[in-house]
């Protein structure tokens, strides 16, 4: 991981919208999290996490720790992404969540050294792991370890993450997730890229006999997610390289039109002004 006295590349558009201070982001997180599910943390949630994580709650109080996550997220929705990154990882599991989400999204989008990218998603899943461990009960300790695998094996391409027996972590994490939430949409939207990649890159046959994808189950998680979160900007993303995937040119007009959607969505914070960004760029 970059250490921390050297500067993150900083996100690239106006923030001013995404500041969300004070009761301004329990106002809006309901939208901002539509998404992940993850719950606010407020100090009830800050002492049902401390009791849950028992010795890795490293003897912090309630009220500290929801302050705490609080200003973590603020930072990752106003896209100061190496705050938040460093604010979560300084608490440990109880943080790993807005630590693992932050240097995820900074790497996919604002890195652009391919090295360090795959350096950042391997340092990510060990914190999900470690978060697993002491925090086995909530769900986004299961996805971000599925979506910082998940973002690892898309570097390294993904017939070496099958050999390496990586796509079955992140499926086993993925179906871990939708057991304690079902209605995680970026779950959803994960496991229909499962599907989709593997079926992409060994074919149906091959792919349903050896790891269990199927188009016909990319397709109906991906239009879950997007009934689930229909304004978020990286469900249509997805959704246009979940086409593409399993039909290629045949439906590149309709994966043309889910960027155009997810490219005019109205984004809510740093991160959906990345995923508008990048679905623009894909129809220049």
């Amino acid at each position: 991981m970059a250490a921390k006295s050297s500067k993150w590349a900083p996100f690239p558009h106006d923030a001013k919208a995404y500041a969300y201070a004070g009761d301004a982001l329990k106002k809006a997180w309901p939208a901002l999290h539509a998404g992940d599910q993850e719950p606010y943390p407020d100090e009830k949630r800050a002492k049902a996490l401390i009791a849950a994580a028992g010795k890795a709650a490293k003897g912090i109080a309630a009220d500290d720790l929801a302050q705490q996550l609080q200003e973590a997220w603020r930072a990752f929705h106003r896209g100061d992404f190496q705050a938040a990154y460093e604010a979560g990882e300084a608490l440990g599991p109880l943080g790993a969540s807005v630590a693992v989400k932050a240097v995820g999204i900074h790497a996919t989008y604002l890195v652009e050294n391919e090295a360090e990218q795959l350096k950042r998603f391997e340092q990510a899943a060990k914190l999900a792991e470690a978060a697993i461990k002491a925090l086995p009960d909530e769900a986004n300790s299961h996805y971000r370890h599925a979506f910082a695998l998940g973002r690892y094996s898309q570097g390294l391409s993904i017939a070496k993450a099958l050999k390496q027996g990586i796509a079955g972590k992140v499926r086993a994490a993925l179906d871990a997730t939708l057991e304690r939430s079902p209605k995680h949409a970026e779950a959803h939207t994960a496991l229909a890229l499962y599907h989709a990649e593997i079926i992409d890159k060994i074919g149906a046959m091959i792919g349903g006999l050896t790891y269990g994808a199927k188009a016909s189950e990319a397709e109906s998680h991906i239009k879950t997610a997007l009934k689930l979160t229909p304004e978020s900007p990286i469900a249509h993303v997805e959704y246009a390289n979940v086409l593409l995937l399993l039909h290629g040119d045949k439906k590149e007009d309709a994966a043309a039109a889910a960027f155009e959607k997810a490219g005019k969505l109205k984004p809510r914070d740093a991160m959906e002004a990345l995923d508008a960004a990048h679905a623009n760029a894909q129809i220049e």
